[in-house]
């Protein structure tokens, strides 16, 4: 009795790795286990490649901050340009928050910048 239904629900299905035909579950996605490491393998080798690469791009724009900053200030009015010619990149920040007035912050660690208009950045260190 148990042999049957456990027949009647594997299907033929190709590995998503080698594809090799096999039996089994109707979840089930490789062949062995070695297909399914290999799968997992690389894909945590990009995964970790694409946050590496943002977590850069996310500490050069805390550098540029900090150095725009300086020891001592805690806000900053820079122009644009300024922050576009030492390769800040605008779009990556690690959160945001919009203040009751409507103001966007964006948020890089502890630092945030607000833009005041097309050409000026208000940089702000948190305490």
């Amino acid at each position: 009795m148990y042999l049957c239904c456990y027949k009647r629900n594997t299907l033929e299905k190709k590995c998503k790795i080698c594809k090799k035909s096999f039996r089994g579950r109707t979840d089930k996605l490789f062949c062995s286990v070695g297909c399914k490491n290999y799968y997992h393998k690389h894909l945590r080798e990009a995964t970790n490649k694409a946050a590496t690469q943002i977590n850069e791009y996310l500490k050069r724009n805390h550098g540029i901050a900090l150095e725009l900053l300086g020891k001592n200030k805690t806000q900053i009015k820079v122009y644009r340009n300024i922050l576009e010619q030492k390769k800040f990149r605008f779009q990556y920040h690690t959160h945001f928050h919009v203040n009751s007035k409507g103001k966007m912050f964006h948020y890089i660690y502890d630092i945030a910048w607000m833009e005041f208009s097309d050409d000026e950045i208000l940089l702000i260190k948190k305490r």
